[in-house]
């Protein structure tokens, strides 16, 4: 079968993918997006085995991300116009070279510059979700994304307690040669496993890069959803950024390894990932991005009902954890489904647009709430929490509601 044929098969009348193939590229999201977050609990030991001071340690954190951002804006577009297959790999490639630079490196410069690389690497993500879409038939597309995607929040929640539980045991370089390994032996699977897909757009990378401001001109449902899921993952990332601190300080008094049990069980939230994309591609989108909504505000409610550091405050905490993931996770699945069947030309140019919004979001919900939680602590971080959910309710309640919805 030539590449055409492979291409028209899979663009005009793709089968349900099979549940190899759907394990396969969550597991791959997984476990390349738990890259950007394994150095976050490591900052304290990375920091002073390379000598960085106190002031420049954030920047591991921080370079990481515009790396990853940058990936979203220069990298992900590129999935309309070369070969899918080559592209996640080459990318991959990238992303493991990085991974190795930090294990190898003993000053700060060469791992700081690898941190760069590992966020420019791991967009390779927002380069499988949308050709999962791409084969995966119209009626089942939000399932299929919305279980490549619980995939990518395993891995996101997962990748600080696993790199808090490796270090406890071994250096912390031993969290990237593991990594490495791993990706390595992904990137074979995938080599092999993967049918090729050629998109036909016969713009030049110039003309990929200019479409993407007429996209967000001219794509209402893009702007709305990216700016849904910008408040919803700022809610998140102010959440995670600001709860260890909480749970670490006097009140509750917990060890790292009893953070990363609590992270552990935030994780639950992940299987809403499936069930979002279910009840998008029943057309019932409408009403459950409401109900995420509300939920995220309600788990920031919930948080406040016992007194803090008691059994039921922490118990409390934890349904929360789980709450708000689920209420993210839920919207974020539908917000694809939503923007991937505008059309598969430029699916992967919606896609990071659309990941790059929220990604903003969630770095600006990190910073925010590290200030305010060391001016006025949880009630204050918690109160912002609480505002971003109930902003983008406020603001879905503009939109006007389908027939079958």
């Amino acid at each position: 079968m030539t590449s055409i044929a492979i291409l028209d098969e899979l663009d005009s009348e793709p089968k349900k993918m099979s549940a190899a193939m759907t394990f396969l590229l969550a597991a791959a999201c997984g476990l390349i997006a738990a890259n950007l977050y394994y150095a976050q609990p490591l900052i304290g030991p990375i920091s002073t085995s390379l000598g960085l001071s106190p002031g420049a340690a954030g920047l591991i954190v921080t370079l990481t991300q515009i790396g990853y951002g940058l990936g979203l804006l220069f990298i992900v577009p590129l999935g309309d116009l070369f070969e899918n297959r080559k592209l996640i790999l080459a990318v991959m490639g990238l992303g493991t070279l990085a991974v190795v630079g930090a294990g190898l490196a003993s000053t700060p410069l060469p791992f700081l510059a690898s941190a760069f690389f590992i966020g420019l690497g791991s967009v390779a993500i927002q380069i499988i979700v949308p050709y999962a879409a791409h084969m995966a038939p119209e009626a089942h597309r939000g399932q299929a994304v919305g279980n490549v995607m619980s995939g990518l929040m395993v891995g996101i929640m997962l990748a600080r307690p696993a790199s808090s539980f490796i270090a406890e045991f071994l250096p912390w370089h031993m969290v990237f040669f593991i990594s490495a390994v791993v990706l390595v032996i992904l990137a074979l699977v995938l080599a092999r496993a993967l049918p090729p897909r050629i998109p036909q757009t016969g713009l030049s990378y110039g003309g990929l890069l200019a479409s993407m401001g007429r996209l967000v001109v001219t794509t209402p449902i893009l702007r709305r959803r990216s700016l849904y899921q910008a408040c919803m993952f700022a809610a998140f990332s102010l959440f995670w950024t600001t709860t260890p601190l909480l749970l670490s300080g006097p009140e509750f008094g917990l060890s790292q390894g009893q953070i990363a049990l609590f992270a552990l069980a935030g994780a639950a939230g992940a299987i809403a990932a499936p069930i979002g994309g279910r009840l998008a591609d029943r057309g019932w989108s409408y009403l459950a991005t409401r109900l995420a909504m509300i939920s995220v505000a309600v788990a920031f409610l919930i948080t406040h009902i016992a007194p803090t550091g008691s059994l039921l405050a922490l118990g409390l905490l934890t349904f929360a954890a789980i709450l708000l993931d689920f209420g993210v996770t839920t919207n974020l699945v539908l917000g694809q489904r939503a923007i991937f069947v505008l059309g598969a030309e430029y699916r992967s140019r919606l896609n990071g647009l659309y990941m790059a919004t929220f990604f903003a979001g969630g770095a600006l919900g990190s910073a925010l709430g590290g200030w305010l939680y060391a001016e006025g602590g949880w009630w204050a971080a918690s109160m912002l929490g609480l505002a971003l959910p109930a902003c983008a309710l406020l603001y879905s309640l503009t939109e006007r509601r389908p027939v079958k919805s």
